[in-house]
């Protein structure tokens, strides 16, 4: 039937046949790669009369899979694809093997039409439904959980708040819920979203910026995860209709991290989402962040004056807290006193005093900065400028002798000048103060590992601004995937970024509150680098894709 199919020529079978020895023709020519698993699937289709089905093409339902358990599909390498009332459909990679499809019928009680899948194929779907060689501790602990071991009630959770728990119906929940937060931890997950849908409790991981799913808990064990979520973060276990906020501690790996946790009521349940809070990441030096050496040397520049503003712009999940932080730990010395006014304080530095905003007892922005000058602080850090008054006392504060730190949310650097003056800062006092803006963006880098040449599309040359004469020395590069960064070809993220350093001239052109358009036309004939700019330079490096900074600075492509 290969043969005939064309898939290998009767030279090669003879050949295979003469050498194979004692084993099978078929077998020798796989071990060979003479034939792929995917062409003998086919063929073995075409000899029995049955379909060929791609599972990792299948969205195979919940229900579906749970007709078929875990030891059954595992011992007979079969995968259950849909199902009718009195009858299943599975896939397996042998439908010559009439034991299997016995022994399935007779476990089942039902009738079994056999597809044929290839054995990578039912290698990866064991894995992905039943949990086979990248089998993580929480599918196993899913699958230990029975109905019966679980108690659904409501107050009864509370038994269990502490782990290891007085009541042991509890223990295998416990273990689950604090097994997703180390998988995550180990998955260098920046957030952990538990989502109820209709008929399913999804789990998602945001890693390096993209969502990743993982397999999900069965939906009648939401209420109880969620339940314990509530309870490690000290949030009331009794409310359901109002939004709540919390914080747990953790140890994973042998080291203690913060969840900054937020639970909102949906249609379907309590969605949580948990902020992984890594304190590794505070300690990176500038050079980790992303900036190449003539950055950096202006940046370090900027960030040992005396006194001044500095704002550091950019969307929500752009790196911008990140890069503070480092800032502040780059320049901690027991000779500068610092000061931060946060909402919420994510991460705690040592030898830095930081505030906590408090609205609910008056304790805003406004209010603290006033309070902190009377600190005589060296460095302020203040979360973020969202309204006039924080942002007169800071300006005030910088032209008193401080250097102060802080953010906004613009989509490029010249933009928070406008948006300054927008909320009704004076030009002048904008034009005095402010030292540098700087935008940044992080993009996904290539894998190390895995990390291959590639030949970038004429469309990514074009948005890039890129001709054949300018990539001549330019090493391309995108990953393949592998197992050190989970199959995606990236590994990690550094920023992109856009230094505007405000001289005389800017300070003139902030003076005559000139349009944005013209300020960002300016400060790029004054040399500023835009976002796609920097980005092209790390692409040219290697060290990120085309497609990452194009989608990372698609509003900067003039």
């Amino acid at each position: 039937m290969l043969v005939d199919l064309g898939f290998v020529t009767a030279e090669q079978v003879a050949a295979s046949q003469a050498d194979a020895g004692g084993s099978g023709v078929v077998d020798y020519m796989l071990a060979n790669k003479l034939v792929r698993p995917a062409d003998l699937a086919q063929a073995k289709a075409a000899h029995f009369g049955a379909e060929v089905v791609h599972l990792r093409d299948l969205a195979i339902p919940d229900d579906v899979i749970a007709t078929v358990s875990r030891t059954l599909a595992k011992r007979y390498r079969a995968i259950p694809v849909s199902r009718t009332d009195g009858g299943i459909t599975v896939a397996v990679s042998d439908p010559s093997d009439l034991d299997v499809l016995d022994s399935l019928q007779h476990a089942l009680h039902a009738e079994i039409t056999p597809m044929v899948a290839s054995e990578d194929d039912i290698e990866w779907a064991l894995g992905r439904f039943y949990g086979g060689k990248g089998e993580t501790a929480v599918d196993k602990m899913i699958q230990d959980i029975t109905r019966g071991e679980v108690d659904l009630g409501g107050p009864q959770v509370e038994l269990g708040a502490e782990d290891g728990g007085t009541v042991d119906a509890d223990a295998p929940l416990i273990k689950l819920v604090n097994q997703v937060i180390v998988d995550a931890f180990k998955l260098r997950a920046s957030d952990i979203h538990l989502e109820p849908l209709e008929k399913r409790f999804r789990i998602r991981y945001r890693i390096d910026g993209v969502m990743q799913e993982m397999k999900g808990p069965p939906k009648r064990l939401q209420a109880s995860i969620i339940a314990r979520l509530k309870i490690q973060s000290n949030m009331s276990i009794s409310e359901h209709r109002i939004p709540q906020d919390g914080r747990i501690q953790a140890k994973a790996g042998g080291k203690l991290i913060d969840l900054r946790v937020s639970c909102l009521p949906t249609n379907h349940g309590e969605s949580i989402v948990m902020r992984i809070l890594d304190k590794e990441g505070l300690k990176l030096g500038l050079a980790e962040l992303g900036f190449f050496t003539d950055d950096q040397q202006t940046f370090e520049r900027l960030i040992g004056l005396p006194d001044g503003i500095i704002l550091v712009t950019g969307p929500t999940g752009s790196g911008k807290t990140t890069t503070l932080y480092s800032v502040l730990h780059f320049i901690n010395r027991p000779d500068r006193k610092i000061i931060t006014v946060e909402d919420p304080v994510e991460y705690i530095l040592g030898g830095i005093n930081q505030v906590q905003v408090a609205e609910l007892v008056g304790l805003t922005f406004s209010a603290a900065l006033r309070s902190i000058l009377r600190q005589a602080p060296n460095v302020i850090m203040i979360g973020e400028i969202r309204d006039l008054e924080t942002a007169s006392i800071a300006i005030n504060a910088s032209l008193t002798g401080h250097l102060v730190f802080s953010t906004l949310h613009t989509n490029d650097a010249p933009g928070a000048v406008t948006r300054l003056i927008d909320i009704g800062v004076k030009p002048f006092l904008v034009a005095s103060s402010t030292r540098a803006l700087m935008a940044q963006r992080l993009v996904r880098k290539i894998c190390k590992q895995c990390g291959a040449p590639t030949v970038p599309t004429a469309d990514e040359l074009r948005l890039l601004g890129l001709d054949a004469s300018s990539i001549k020395n330019a090493t391309f590069k995108k990953g393949l995937g592998c197992g050190n960064c989970n199959n995606t070809g990236c590994r990690g993220r550094m920023g992109i970024f856009e230094v505007f350093v405000i001289d005389d001239e800017a300070r003139k052109l902030i003076y005559d509150k000139v349009p944005s358009s013209v300020l960002r036309q300016r400060a790029r004939e004054m040399g500023m680098r835009t976002l796609r700019e920097d980005g092209v330079r790390k692409v040219l490096a290697g060290l990120t894709t085309a497609e990452e900074v194009i989608r990372a600075t698609v509003g900067d492509a003039d």
